[in-house]
């Protein structure tokens, strides 16, 4: 009987282990298929913290703050606060990465104009070096400080420095007065005694009142001041643009911004979604809502890039800058020549004002010389060949290369305070197909409001709550439309001077001017390669830069001599009696077929 029994409590005993086999087996494939293998992965992978923070197998029990949602969670409190460090690292560094260029072009421009700046500045200085010693050896030596101290305050200016053009150039001619007096108007004086310091600051006095260089100081102040304050502007501007990218990239996030970066980026992991991508509505729902007050300065930004294009016309475009510094030894020479012309009335006075008892002056006037009472013509005599050394090829194609560059690279980031929070939500960040993650679960497409740019237009943001604007960014946004509203009272005629030059300069959108290269072939049939074409500012109503060492005899003194224009105003090809000839005959001919 036992035996009988026993057989059949074997077999229910092996269907039993058979059934528990079965369960354990089952059970042991459902927990690995719910473990948090591929999040602790993703973790590691994006180095967001610490590995043992992240569980073996979901949680049922787990106190969330950000990553609610029901059913088993493969996250925790500590990787929350992991997730939040992580992802305020991963955004500022991704809005770097954006900026990095902008900031790079604004910086590496900077330097390189300034460079040119400071070359430019240096070789006008060995100019009229080389002009005084070639010509006024007198005087050569002991202006040479003097020299020194005018491109050093103009340098100073050319930084940013608080420095006034007018009063620099002034100056310069007030040191030079009592040195062109004794060498060179009365060559027979004891210059010991007239150089003391009573004679000498006597002369540097009275030299505006005496006005013994006649109206050259006056016009190469205005002419240096006009054309070195766009490059000081220019170069003044490109600093304010980087301190406002510098203030961009360090903007602090806020706890709603944070908040909802973790859940978009992050909270999918929690559920076992270490692949899904955000939707690209929900992604740019929180980039808006995050870059709210930096997209605030989209319309300050966009008026600093147009007036940063004018300015580089302006000062670039023009050759403005190069035609003030290389006219300064041309307007140096003509002021000397003018004293040396007028130095019996110039003794007469300052005998009178200074007590100075010289007698008969000696003046050295020059040969061959119409002297007239403001004017000393052209034919009078000029610098040394050494001292009217065109300036390098290289650099004017140089400057012209660099403003193409510069102006080309610009145009691209004309919208980039708008288009960040766009730029953050392309590539492989999102996903606009099916499939996506919109903040709560996986869905086919996103279903909510996707708000635009600004602080207004948050109040209707679904995703991120804007309570208040950023102070920083604020103080960003203040200072940069102080800084154009200055800029643009200072140069009023900017927004005039670029139109005027978009339909004179036949420039593309390609980057392509008329600002003539010698590799490019462009040069003017006719013009030898020794002849140097100027461009005329008719709007600045400026007196024109003269090339030190140019024959001009035949033209009138009163006059600035004709120059070539290559792209720029057509008034001077206007002027020549031809043009107007055929423009007549063009009227005619129209009359007579209609």
């Amino acid at each position: 009987m036992s035996r009988g029994i026993c057989p059949r409590v074997n077999s229910c005993g092996s269907f039993w282990i058979l059934s528990a086999v079965i369960f354990a087996a089952s059970s042991l494939i459902d927990v690995d298929a719910y473990s948090c293998h591929e999040v602790k992965t993703a973790f590691q992978l994006r180095q967001v913290g610490p590995l043992h923070r992240v569980p073996e197998t979901p949680g049922t029990d787990v106190d969330l703050l950000v990553c609610k949602h029901q059913g088993p969670s493969c996250c925790t409190r500590k990787m929350e606060e992991s997730y939040t460090f992580a992802v305020r690292r991963e955004t500022l560094h991704n809005i770097h990465s954006y900026s990095y260029e902008l900031e790079h072009l604004l910086s590496g421009h900077s330097d390189a104009f300034q460079d040119m700046f400071q070359y430019l500045l240096s070789f006008s200085q060995g100019h009229l070096s080389s002009m005084l010693e070639g010509t006024y050896t007198s005087v050569s030596r002991h202006a040479l400080p003097h020299v020194n101290q005018l491109f050093s305050s103009l340098s100073l200016y050319l930084r940013g420095a608080n420095v006034s053009v007018e009063a620099t150039v002034h100056q310069f001619f007030n040191n030079l007065f009592p040195l062109v007096y004794t060498k060179l108007i009365n060559p027979g004086i004891d210059g010991s005694m007239m150089m003391g310091n009573e004679m000498g600051d006597c002369l540097r006095m009275i030299r505006q009142d005496v006005n013994p260089f006649g109206p050259h100081p006056a016009v190469m102040a205005q002419e240096l001041a006009g054309a070195l304050g766009a490059g000081r502007q220019l170069g003044l501007a490109l600093e304010e643009g980087l301190e406002v990218m510098n203030a961009t990239e360090h903007v602090s996030l806020s706890k709603e911004c944070v908040k909802g970066l973790v859940k978009m980026v992050y909270c999918s992991h929690c559920s076992g979604y270490t692949l899904i991508k955000p939707c690209v509505g929900y992604c740019l729902n929180i980039m808006r809502g995050c870059l709210a007050s930096v997209s605030e300065l989209d319309q300050p930004w966009r008026r600093y890039t147009s007036l940063l294009e004018q300015l580089t016309h302006t000062m670039a475009g023009h050759h403005s800058l190069e035609l003030a510094l290389l006219g300064v030894g041309g307007h140096v020479n003509e002021a000397l020549l003018y004293a040396q012309l007028h130095g019996p009335l110039i003794t007469a006075t300052v005998d009178k004002v200074c007590g100075l008892t010289t007698g008969e002056p000696t003046s050295m006037q020059p040969t061959s010389s119409e002297v007239t009472t403001s004017t000393v013509t052209s034919s009078s005599p000029r610098p040394s060949a050494a001292s009217s050394e065109p300036l390098p090829e290289q650099w004017p194609r140089q400057l012209a290369h660099m403003r193409r560059e510069f102006l080309l690279y610009l145009q691209r980031y004309k919208s980039f305070f708008a288009a960040l929070p766009e730029m953050l939500c392309e590539g492989d960040n999102v996903v606009d197909d099916s499939h996506c993650w919109s903040g709560d679960s996986v869905v086919e497409s996103y279903s909510g409001r996707v708000v635009g740019n600004g602080l207004h237009a948050q109040r209707r943001n679904p995703e991120v709550k804007v309570r208040s604007p950023n102070p920083t960014l604020a103080d960003v946004k203040e200072r940069l439309e102080r800084f154009n509203q200055e800029t643009q009272e200072r140069f009023p005629k900017l927004g005039q001077m670029e139109a005027w030059e978009e339909l004179g300069s036949g420039e593309t959108e390609e980057g392509s001017s008329t600002d003539c290269d010698d590799e490019d072939g462009c040069q003017a049939s006719g013009d030898s390669q020794s002849q140097t074409s100027h461009t005329e500012a008719p709007s600045e109503g400026k007196p024109i830069a003269r090339k030190p060492g140019g024959d001009s005899a035949r033209e009138n003194p009163s006059r600035p001599p004709s120059v070539k224009v290559i792209g720029g105003s057509p008034s001077a090809n206007w002027a020549r009696p031809w043009s107007l000839a055929l423009l007549f005959a063009a009227l005619c001919l129209q009359w007579t077929l209609f």
